[in-house]
């Protein structure tokens, strides 16, 4: 197993071209001038997974009227996040990463304790992509519950 290389702020944000629940391509090139939270979570409809996709999509007009834009990512395929999106009215952009590469790009895959027990796996993380395609904030380890409203405060939004 291998620890996750960390993006940290000054970065610049790697570049993404992934299907949406939609089955759309998405690009991070298609947020270029604009900033971005990408966020990566484990697993559609697990409880802290849906508790923070749902409290972006409720706040998701307080980072639009802060000119930022909100992506999820996660290693489910795009059927399974067109259920999360619709069992739960989500209204933010949902992208499938079932290679992981982009994870573990950003950091977002690799070592992280489970229970007590080290594993590979997906790690909770949110990073906020400047205007310049470079990272503003980069957060790793992150509690879903609340950290929504942390984020609108921490980063002045």
């Amino acid at each position: 197993m291998t620890e996750a290389t960390r993006l940290t702020e000054g970065d610049t944000a790697p570049a993404f071209s992934l299907p949406n629940d939609k089955g759309d391509t998405v690009s991070l090139s298609d947020y270029a001038g604009k900033r971005v939270i990408v966020y990566f979570y484990p697993k559609a409809n697990t409880p802290g997974c849906t508790t923070e996709a749902c409290d972006f999509t409720e706040n998701l007009s307080d980072f639009e009227d802060a000119s930022v834009s909100v992506v999820g990512i996660s290693p489910d395929s795009p059927e399974k996040l067109a259920k999360f999106r619709s069992d739960h009215d989500l209204t933010i952009e949902l992208l499938s990463d079932e290679s992981k590469e982009v994870m573990t790009a950003y950091g977002a895959f690799g070592e992280k304790k489970n229970y007590g027990k080290i594993v590979q796996g997906v790690i909770r993380s949110t990073f906020l992509v400047g205007t310049d395609g470079t990272i503003e904030s980069a957060q790793y380890n992150v509690k879903a519950t609340g950290h929504v409203g942390r984020l609108l405060r921490d980063l002045d939004l």
